[in-house]
């Protein structure tokens, strides 16, 4: 019921709105609705996940239990029918970018149903460019999820992952992506610093991440 309710006021909130939308999270839950109102406007919508974790559990597969991690599969049509949007997103236009950290019933999932991963090692611009090509999509959301960053560039996560994306690589990627797609929205989720002078160490690098989305 909490979810429902979060999802409904903010599926309010977007469409009073006009222009881009870049919703701030929160965890990926909030994605739920953001990105079901990105894709209810008509079109082929892909979505880059620009994400440490694939967040593609059902509630019998998930470890936590936590909806954060069970989102896109969601988002695909599958799972708690109250949470599936009207518009679900296809399988062949969702992205997978940056992503390292997979439990096997995610690791086994991605690869039975042929979603595109690009790890950290192979993120280019010009990777995400072709996948983005190749997806057949006509506009794009981009989703952020700051624990796709190294820890030793970004320390407020709460699931840090090694072998991350400097932010460098991170501002290109999103660029390229814009560059292919028409944008229609975009989030930034799972800041989770640990007190208010850490949180101050990592804002710089949240700005610049918004700057090249809004960009």
């Amino acid at each position: 019921s909490s979810l429902i309710a979060v999802r409904d006021a903010q599926e309010a909130a977007l469409s009073a709105g006009t222009g881009l939308a870049i919703t701030i999270g929160g965890d990926c839950g909030v994605e739920l609705a953001a990105i079901g109102h990105a894709a209810s406007g008509g079109g082929e919508l892909a979505v880059l996940w620009i994400d440490a974790h694939p967040d593609i559990h059902t509630a019998e597969s998930s470890p936590s239990g936590a909806f954060h991690g069970m989102v896109v599969r969601s988002l695909l049509g599958e799972g708690v029918p109250e949470l599936i949007p009207a518009t679900p997103i296809v399988a062949s236009r969702l992205i997978l970018a940056g992503t390292r950290a997979l439990d096997d019933a995610e690791q086994q999932f991605v690869e039975e149903s042929g979603i595109r991963m690009l790890t950290p090692t192979g993120l280019t611009p010009a990777a995400v460019t072709a996948a983005l090509g190749e997806s057949g999509a006509s506009a794009l959301y981009i989703h952020v999820d700051l624990d796709v960053l190294d820890p030793a560039e970004f320390s407020g996560l709460t699931f840090p992952e090694p072998f991350g994306l400097t932010l460098a690589q991170l501002v290109e990627v999103i660029a390229a992506a814009k560059a292919a797609l028409p944008l229609a929205g975009a989030g930034v989720t799972e800041f989770a610093p640990s007190s208010p002078d850490a949180a101050a160490d990592d804002l710089g690098s949240i700005l610049r991440i918004i700057g090249a989305l809004a960009a």
